[in-house]
């Protein structure tokens, strides 16, 4: 991971495209909301790619781990607090639901990408 500039990640870019997708879909939030439920949906929209990134710039397979896991957990608080503004009945359904839809393809992209860095990691070790 730490070859490749976290820019250049299909990852990252599409976690980036889901931290816009749900600044989009909590605008429409009650104001009541805007420390709340809508601030708690962005600070966790937005920890996804900056961890990737972050994890991208450490430089080694361990960090890059590490900081893969931290986007996983956030994607899950993501996830749990898009589906209860859902049920609150907060936001455009529509927005809400592409939100939930892109959130979804990244969790399985994170998923898959922590995967291959544990097999990496498991590798080196037995290498030396």
């Amino acid at each position: 991971m730490a070859a490749t500039h976290f820019r250049e990640l299909d990852v990252w870019r599409l976690a980036m495209d889901l931290a816009k997708a749900t600044y989009v879909a909590t605008a429409a939030f009650p104001r009541k909301e805007r420390f709340g439920l809508t601030s708690q949906i962005q600070r966790a929209a937005v920890s996804i790619p900056s961890n990737i990134a972050e994890g991208n710039a450490r430089g080694t397979t361990r960090d890059s781990g590490r900081f893969v896991g931290i986007a996983q957990g956030s994607c899950a608080e993501l996830q749990t607090q898009l589906i209860l503004s859902k049920d609150l009945g907060l936001g455009a359904v529509s927005q809400v639901d592409h939100a939930l839809e892109l959130c979804d393809r990244v969790g399985q992209m994170l998923l898959r990408l922590h995967q291959s860095l544990g097999r990496k990691i498991r590798s080196d070790a037995l290498a030396h």
